[in-house]
């Protein structure tokens, strides 16, 4: 069985799930937590089959009774550290929900900086991480766009809170007031080649007050969103006879 194989029997089959009778020694779901804890402290990286094994006092060869490697491991990672879902309150519209939706998307990858990095990669996909892609699809049902248009739109908020994570995590890890400062004081000394980003700055873009990028993207993505659906023609209606 190859890794995508026999990560998606992990995901979708009994292999995650704690069965009755007498408690083994180690299971998936146990090694899973394991595992967030460490990557949530430590990152992606430090998540070794030793080091995860070291937690409970075994070798690491006793962790691929449970899950086959790696790979698979963090596929089981990233399912359960999503976590199912909520539900996506459309009662004030498709677009105050999707709003909803992604604040509560952006929590969860705050939580744990490392999904935004590992959800980029080519792998298998587990039933509570596919939740989140199911209510925003759900969200847009009766909006007129298509079924692949609204996927895609769903798709374009995802990414947009991947890269948000992924910038505001990697700024507060490199020491983001300094590395503003500097961007600053070096766009000053080349204020002729670059007199946009000379007056942005200057207004406040890269300082510390510039903290709203999360907010004022998703209003624009939803904004756009919303623009091409009152651009389609509306649906012909059938006349009585």
């Amino acid at each position: 069985m190859n890794v995508e194989a026999s990560a998606m029997e992990l995901l979708w089959g009994d292999g995650g799930r704690r069965s009755r009778g007498p408690r083994p020694a180690l299971n998936p779901a146990e090694i899973t937590d394991a595992a967030i804890e460490i990557a949530d402290t430590e990152g992606l990286a430090a998540v070794t089959m030793k080091r995860v094994a070291d937690r409970f006092g075994f070798t690491a060869m006793s962790l691929y009774r449970h899950v086959p490697g790696r790979a698979e491991l963090v596929a089981l990672m990233i399912d359960t550290a999503m976590g199912q879902a909520p539900p996506v309150d459309t009662s004030a519209g498709w677009q105050a929900g999707l709003q909803g939706w992604a604040h509560r998307l952006h929590t969860v990858f705050r939580r744990h900086p490392w999904l935004a990095a590992a959800t980029t990669q080519v792998r298998a996909i587990g039933p509570r991480e596919l939740s989140w892609l199911e209510r925003a699809v759900a969200a847009l049902a009766g909006t007129g766009l298509s079924g692949p248009e609204r996927v895609d739109a769903a798709l374009v908020v995802i990414g947009h809170v991947r890269n948000q994570v992924q910038a505001e995590t990697g700024i507060a890890a490199e020491g983001g007031a300094q590395l503003a400062t500097g961007l600053t004081q070096l766009l000053r000394s080349h204020a002729t080649a670059y007199p946009a980003l000379v007056e942005a700055a200057e207004n406040g873009a890269f300082g510390p007050s510039d903290n709203d990028g999360f907010q004022f993207g998703l209003r624009c993505i939803l904004d756009g969103i919303a623009g091409i659906i009152a651009a389609r023609p509306d649906p012909p209606t059938s006349s009585s006879s």
